[in-house]
């Protein structure tokens, strides 16, 4: 990711992005660093309810801890699309040709992750033949990279669309992908009517079967949608004024904080809660990345974050360095938040033990990050 999602050189898209790069894009800056400490509050909201001394459980200790876990969820669940979003707004469409542009990217995003891969991997003593087909348990956050790689393969192939495309026919798809959002709802909908379906598996909509995956909307959902809103925020979303942007943010961030925190904070109804963890999955339909909460929140919270493009000392000092560094800090920061995590919960109340984690891995990784990047020749190459 970066979380720096990009370089913040004016070379991927042309004339358009080279007018774009001549002055920084502050507010992407504010946004990775916000995005990035997100993540990590979220990480240490996790074993508040993922078991933690049992890893194979769900376990929620009261409706107190329930609450301070919901909230987390509510603000912070929009880190990794705003990511996504914030990629696509510099990214897409591409101008360069494909192989040099998988170069650029494969050699930004792939090394860097190949490298901490290994390292979590060889801290837990685990199995590096799984490298070669996924990410590995060890390091489960890492997740988010295989996933932006895909919508880099994707990029070439939609970028002559991109190019010709008008708002009114972007706007179209953003609203099918949207619809495609609801379908964790559809899918619970399915079960209350149908009952569940065997051996475990998901309910499948329109297409999906045990021998087919790909249904009818498969390829016009999942992070693409985020993709898509990125790219129209760059070429048709004109600049608003703080009332104006406001006025549409924050229905939208209402609405969706709705949607994502009422189903998540009533899944269970008696404490303390402790079920299979097959049970969080579950749990976790509402704040699903592609859910339509968590879209709408992120859409309302993009848009109050392009207006935070301030620069000035504190931007070149503090954030745009944190900026640079939040794809290393992604990278890294289970090693940091795994015993912080383990050192002041059993100290500290829920909502402080959440803060305090965030806040320490997010310092310290930052700190790192950035001091490997300063490595001569390879700190690039693993932050």
């Amino acid at each position: 990711m970066s979380l720096t999602l990009v370089d913040s050189t004016p070379r991927e898209n042309g004339n358009a992005a080279r007018a774009i790069y001549e002055n920084r894009i502050a507010f992407l800056d504010y946004l990775r660093v916000v995005a990035c400490f997100m993540v990590m509050a979220i990480h240490s909201a996790e074993p508040f309810y993922l078991g933690g001394k049992a890893p194979d459980v769900t376990a929620i200790a009261s409706r107190r801890d329930m609450f301070w876990i919901t909230l987390t969820e509510c603000l912070c669940r929009v880190a990794v699309p705003l990511f996504v979003m914030a990629s696509a707004y510099l990214l897409f469409p591409v101008r360069r040709p494909a192989g040099e542009f998988f170069k650029r990217r494969l050699l930004r995003v792939a090394v860097p992750f190949a490298a901490w891969a290994a390292a979590y991997v060889a801290a837990a003593h685990g199995r590096f033949g799984q490298l070669l087909f996924n990410f590995p348990d060890e390091g489960g956050h890492l997740w988010f990279v295989p996933m932006l790689l895909g919508l880099y393969l994707l990029m070439p192939l939609l970028s002559p669309w991109a190019e010709r495309v008008s708002e009114r026919e972007l706007r179209g798809w953003i609203g099918l992908w949207l619809f495609t959002t609801t379908f964790p709802f559809l899918r619970r909908l399915w079960e209350m009517q149908f009952g569940e379906p065997p051996f475990g598996a998901v309910p499948y909509l329109y297409g999906e079967c045990p021998w087919n995956m790909f249904g009818a909307f498969h390829y016009v959902s999942g992070f693409a949608g985020y993709m898509l809103l990125g790219f129209w925020f760059r070429k048709f979303a004109a600049e608003r004024n703080w009332n104006n942007t406001l006025t549409n943010a924050i229905p939208l961030w209402i609405v969706g904080v709705a949607i994502v925190g009422i189903p998540f904070f009533f899944y269970a109804n008696k404490f303390p809660f402790a079920a299979p963890y097959a049970h969080a999955v579950r749990m976790e339909m509402s704040i699903e990345y592609c859910s339509l909460g968590v879209a709408l929140t992120t859409i309302g919270v993009f848009m109050a974050m392009r207006k935070l493009n301030f620069g000035g000392a504190f931007h070149e000092r503090i954030i745009r360095p944190v900026s640079e560094a939040s794809y290393g800090m992604y990278l890294l920061h289970m090693f940091i938040l795994a015993p912080a995590s383990a050192a002041l919960i059993p100290r500290l109340s829920t909502p402080i033990a959440i803060l305090a984690t965030a806040s320490a891995t997010f310092a310290l990784s930052a700190a790192a990050a950035i001091l490997i990047r300063k490595v001569p020749f390879i700190g690039k190459w693993i932050c």
